[in-house]
């Protein structure tokens, strides 16, 4: 299944929704542990969705932010359509959104959405990578190194958008899925 590269490759070029989905070739039925990977990262891929969405129409940022959120933002619906088609194609039942809220902090202003955008990205990344030794099908790896690398080009735009390091090491960080889901729990109702 060669076409799951292509989820990243055509995120970054631009492609979008039905686009990601496409590019996804049929594979064989999953793997119990990998479907559970997946939705776990659908529920993260949900999470930041939304996020964006709803950050998007606060009206927080302007100009080259504005193009960069929107871009992130339309990537992310992305992930969440190319996951969902995946977890089809491979037999499993994707997870229902889960409601999601937001502290108050998280858009009173341009630094707090940029700072909660960050640590999503971070997450993501981290997340996603803290899978990797645990992924038995090389067609699911193959699609979230895809989604993974797209991740963490967000965590180095929103790094340069606040003033900070966009390459802050040479080794990305790994998280485990209870570490994760420590971090985000308080997002999720």
């Amino acid at each position: 299944m060669a076409g799951l590269v292509g989820v990243g490759a055509t995120l970054v070029a631009g492609g979008l929704g039905s686009a990601a989905a496409s590019a996804i070739a049929a594979p064989a039925a999953g793997d119990a542990g990998d479907l559970e990977i997946l939705n776990y990262a659908l529920t993260l891929e949900y999470l930041e969705s939304d996020f964006y969405a709803m950050g998007l129409t606060k009206n927080l940022v302007s100009g080259r932010e504005l193009e960069l959120i929107t871009e992130i933002a339309d990537h992310e619906s992305a992930h969440v359509t190319a996951v969902t088609t995946l977890i089809k194609q491979l037999g499993g039942t994707p997870v229902a959104k889960p409601a999601i809220k937001y502290p108050t902090e998280t858009f009173a202003d341009k630094a707090g959405f940029l700072k909660s955008a960050s640590t999503f990205e971070e997450v993501g990344v981290t997340a996603y990578h803290g899978q990797v030794g645990l992924i038995k099908s090389a067609d699911v790896l193959k699609a979230g190194a895809s989604i993974a690398g797209v991740e963490s080009r967000h965590a180095a735009v929103l790094a340069s958008l606040m003033g900070g390091e966009p390459f802050p090491a040479p080794i990305e960080k790994q998280r485990t899925k209870d570490e994760v889901l420590a971090i985000v729990k308080p997002f999720l109702s």
